[in-house]
Formats: structure tokens, C-alpha cells, sequence
């Protein structure tokens, strides 16, 4: 049932969207030098690793690291890149990671293929087996603010109470705090 409402609401969600994303990518590439999407590395299900896209908020000479873990990352923004991603609009191609099933909207954030550290703790907890999400409880509990074993510890609480209602509460509770810019540093 997840999955086919997935495929049915990124498919209207990129039809809906898709002149606002077009717009968005032009303004990418005339604002820096280099491609519209960065296709990042993560760690899907059973952390095989797939290409999830995004539209490129960083310079191309940035460093392939968790943002969190770069001592000054707004060095490497690009002009249009922190408007982008104060409100999540970086986010947006990733409506074809859920079309494909690479993503759900509701998961645990796929985690970049070099932060080993949180891939071993998840995997040793189980939650490799959950599809990676946009969104996700420990997305919607703190972001960038939270330490890798809290957020493991968020993505555990999810992995054994998922359900239609916990999914809408991430739902609404991820409107809210990207309307309210909360938990984004950069």
C-alpha cells in the first residue's frame, strides 16, 4: 500500500511541479558554473548504494562529505544554493528516487555512502531493511542538530511503530519546520 501510494503522489507531485523545477534548474545554471543536479551516493535498502538527486547547492570543488562535518560549509554555497535549501526546494528531484523505489516519501534519510559509522549503526539495529525516505522521524526531530546515535535511535523508533498515522504526523510536522526553516544550518 505504501509503495503504490508513493508511485501515485511523486507521479502527481512531479506533473504539478515539474515548471517550477524547470525554472529552478535554469536558475542553478545561470547562477554557477556546472550541472542543474548533483546525483549524491546513498545507502538504500539492505544499504545497497544508488544515486539520488538533487539540485546542486554547492560549488563544484566542495569536498564529498556530510555537510555537518565540514568546518565552514557556507564557504561552498552557491548563491542560489542557500535559498534552495532553506526551504528544501534541493529536494525536489527526489521525487524520481521514490518513483523509482529507490526512496519512499516517509524513511529514514538515506545516508551518504561514506558515513560508515551511521550505516553500521543502523545496520546493527536493523533499519537497513526500511526504504530510505525524504523525510523521516529523526528528519523531523532535529536534522542537522542531532547526533548519529540519537538519530539512529529516531530512526529505530519509526522502524517499530510505522504506521499511516505516524507517516502523516512526519508529514505535517516536516511542513512545519521547513515553513519555519528549523533544523537547517546551511
Amino acid at each position: 500500500m505504501k509503495r503504490i501510494c508513493d508511485v501515485l503522489l511523486s507521479l502527481l507531485l512531479l506533473c504539478f511541479l515539474s515548471i517550477p523545477m524547470i525554472l529552478i534548474a535554469l536558475i542553478v545554471i545561470l547562477t554557477s558554473r556546472g550541472p542543474a543536479l548533483y546525483w549524491s551516493d546513498r545507502v538504500g535498502l539492505n544499504n545497497i548504494l544508488f544515486s539520488m538527486p538533487k539540485f546542486r547547492t554547492m560549488r563544484l570543488d566542495t569536498p564529498e562529505m556530510a555537510t555537518h562535518l565540514m568546518s565552514d560549509p557556507d564557504l561552498y554555497l552557491t548563491s542560489f544554493g542557500s535559498f534552495l535549501r532553506k526551504f528544501s526546494l534541493d529536494e525536489l528531484p527526489q521525487l524520481w528516487s521514490i518513483l523509482k523505489g529507490d526512496m519512499s516519501f516517509i524513511g529514514p534519510r538515506p545516508a551518504l555512502y561514506n558515513q560508515d559509522d551511521l550505516v553500521d549503526l543502523r545496520t546493527k539495529r536493523g533499519i537497513h531493511r526500511l526504504v530510505p525516505g525524504v523525510t523521516g522521524w529523526a528528519q523531523v526531530n532535529g536534522r542537522d542538530d542531532i547526533p548519529i546515535p540519537l538519530k539512529v535511535e529516531y530512526d529505530e523508533y519509526y522502524m517499530n511503530n510505522k504506521s499511516i498515522i505516524l507517516d502523516l504526523k512526519i508529514v505535517w510536522m516536516t511542513a512545519v519546520n521547513v515553513l519555519r526553516k528549523r533544523g537547517i544550518k546551511h
